[in-house]
């Protein structure tokens, strides 16, 4: 159950279903007892949208290469992710909220207790995910629930280590289990219910409307913020492959006029306005459109993907690769398309090898292709994405920090645009500052009811 779909091959006509929990497996020929590494796709969409069956991220072409992928589905939107008093009471551990993260955990479990009679190693187990699914890898590191269940991560496009206020769009997100269950409840007023009871007793697409809900502290599947679970060395401790794309605001950014742009960076950045404008400028409105899908793609993503990794390679033992992908698809000479430079997703045509039918593919394309699905390959079996015929990938950390730029050819390099991270570093400092504050004084600004 979902509302609306998005992103490469997306199932915007497929039926929709409560009975949806099902996982999709491929296998190599000859696979039985193979013991082979085990690869957990969890897909993007907000945690609103999306599923196990979208067709651009099917497993079949990995498998190919010596791995058996698993493609799954969890629960979404208010589904996945509504906190309710009545539901915390009610639940053995005085939570509710986590459902979605549940099912992935859930997951998880099942490939341990199975997948070796589909040929995989339930003890080289790889969990990789895209936009919300890479949030997801980001907190299932940060969960004690899952300790155990997997022994490498990726994350692509997207990570939780902003507090709560730092979610421009998504004020309800990460907010503490008491701040949800208000939000909740206010949500089961709109519907018209007057308990729990009552709130079941509606149809799916009702409930699922009524509003997005998101990930929460809980206390139980969520122990603390995720940057502060990682920032005390208490995570997952697992090899880790992150990064983003260069122009992920293309499609993303909600691009508005320029003094509008200019009054709200101001207002959120306080003293550091004036230097964030010096770094993404508003001069014309051309400008400051450019300058806000920038931002967008350094706020949202790229420091998502560099804290990610610094805060691992400093307080884990778990070495780190980061990767920059800058290789631009054959889109069509058409709107959307033409405007866009390297957006959000658009690795995944190359990872999976599944593409568009209609577009003229080249060689590089291909070649691109094969390259990255062999260093996530590579990353699945050992924790190191290097192999035979690969441009050597250097590991990321605090001294060096290099990433593997992928455009038409791969190559290290410095890290992308570092003066523009380390404004933003200061800038998420000051929300967390905020956000201490906030809660110290026992309320917060950005609290879910608001």
């Amino acid at each position: 159950m979902q509302v609306g779909s998005s992103g490469p091959g997306s199932a915007a006509d497929e039926p929709m279903s409560e009975d949806c929990l099902y996982l999709n497996i491929w296998s190599p020929e000859k696979a039985a007892g193979a013991h082979l590494p085990v690869m957990l796709w969890i897909y993007g969409g907000g945690f609103q949208n999306g599923a196990g069956s979208y067709p651009y991220q099917l497993g079949d072409q990995l498998a190919r290469k010596g791995v058996v992928v698993v493609t799954f589905n969890y629960r979404l939107g208010t589904l996945g992710f509504l906190a309710l008093a009545e539901l915390s009471a009610e639940s053995g551990h005085h939570a509710s909220g986590n459902y979605g993260l549940m099912d992935m955990i859930a997951a998880l479990q099942w490939v341990k207790s199975n997948i070796a009679a589909f040929g995989g190693d339930p003890d080289n187990v790889t969990i990789f995910g895209v936009s919300a699914g890479s949030w997801a890898v980001s907190m299932l590191m940060a969960s004690p629930l899952a300790h155990g269940l997997f022994q490498r991560a990726i994350g692509e496009s997207g990570a939780s280590f902003k507090p709560p206020n730092g979610n421009r769009d998504l004020p309800q997100a990460k907010g503490r289990l008491g701040e949800a269950e208000q939000y909740g409840k206010a949500l089961e007023a709109r519907l018209g219910a007057r308990s729990l009871a009552e709130l079941r007793a509606l149809p799916a697409a009702k409930v699922i409307a009524a509003g997005p809900a998101f990930s929460i502290i809980d206390g139980y599947v969520l122990p603390d913020q995720t940057y502060t679970v990682f920032d005390e060395g208490k995570q997952n401790d697992v090899p880790l492959l992150v990064g983003h794309t260069s122009g992920e605001g293309d499609m993303t950014a909600n691009v508005g006029s320029a003094q509008a742009y200019v009054h709200a960076l101001r207002e959120q950045a306080g003293p550091l306005a004036e230097r964030l404008l010096a770094l993404f400028p508003a001069r014309s409105q051309a400008e400051a459109a450019a300058s806000q899908r920038r931002f967008e793609t350094e706020y949202s993503f790229a420091w998502e993907a560099w804290i990610w990794g610094r805060l691992q390679s400093r307080t884990g033992r778990s070495r780190v690769f980061e990767y920059d992908f800058d290789h631009r698809p054959p889109y069509p000479d058409e709107e959307p398309y033409k405007s866009w430079g390297v957006p959000h997703m658009a690795e995944l045509f190359y990872l999976f090898q599944h593409y568009a039918p209609d577009w003229t593919w080249t060689p590089t394309d291909y070649r691109v292709a094969d390259l990255m699905s062999r260093y996530w390959v590579n990353f699945a079996r050992s924790g190191d994405p290097n192999g035979p015929g690969l441009p050597r990938w250097q590991p990321f950390d605090e001294a060096h920090q290099r990433v593997m730029h992928m455009g038409d050819s791969f190559a290290m390099s410095d890290l992308p645009h570092r003066q523009a991270l380390e404004a933003i570093d200061e800038l998420v400092g000051l929300l967390r500052m905020r956000d201490a504050t906030a809660r110290a004084a026992g309320h917060d600004r950005r609290a879910p009811h608001q």
